[in-house]
């Protein structure tokens, strides 16, 4: 049996509601704007709210309004992107971009152990769009390699491509950050010291 509209608008606030914050979170890490990213969520649920009527009830909600988010923000924000440029990814590819930082823990988490949450918003900042789609919705906001392939609407096997090499830019970025966040720090205390004595 058909929904009436106020039973659509019902199913529709059910299914949002619980979305809201991943949404807007994921909406604030392509924008990399407040403002830009409360923008691109409203228009993401007008979006959706006007095709609701197409979405089969029991699939997977959460796919479908992160899909029309992502494929907005590509068709309304790609450009703006172009502000932040990022070293060639060939630079980014270096085998030696990522080192162990210390002995005894993986250098992941040596890495991550040095860095707060803003720089790691930095660095997914400018990652490239087509990197920066597949490491938000993969290893931020959870989704499997099937998921984000129907969500990005291209096959597995690019996604779990653009994971990679998305994780070697981020990790390139998050040493590049540590590395200048203890180069900082070391000199701050190196002339803290030199006042005493």
């Amino acid at each position: 049996m058909e929904k009436t509209k106020d039973q659509q608008k019902i199913l529709f606030q059910e299914l949002l509601m619980p979305e809201l914050g991943a949404l807007f979170r994921t909406a604030l890490r392509m924008t990399r704007n407040r403002e830009d990213a409360e923008d691109l969520v409203q228009e993401t649920t007008t979006k959706a709210f006007s095709a609701i009527d197409r979405f089969e009830e029991g699939t997977n909600f959460r796919a479908w309004i992160f899909k029309i988010l992502t494929n907005t923000f590509i068709n309304n924000y790609y450009r703006v992107r172009e502000r932040n440029k990022l070293p060639s990814l060939d630079e980014m590819e270096e085998e030696s971009a990522f080192q162990p930082a210390f002995e005894g823990i993986s250098p992941e988490q040596a890495l991550l152990n040095t860095l707060t949450k803003e720089d790691i918003q930095k660095a997914i900042d400018v990652i490239p769009i087509d990197f920066k789609s597949v490491v938000v919705l993969n290893l931020v906001e959870g989704f499997s390699y099937k998921e984000t392939a129907e969500i990005l609407d291209i096959p597995i096997g690019t996604v779990m491509s653009r994971l990679h090499r998305g994780r070697k830019i981020l990790q390139k970025l998050l040493w590049e950050y540590s590395s200048s966040k203890n180069s900082t720090e070391k000199g701050t205390k190196e002339e803290w010291t030199a006042k005493k004595q």
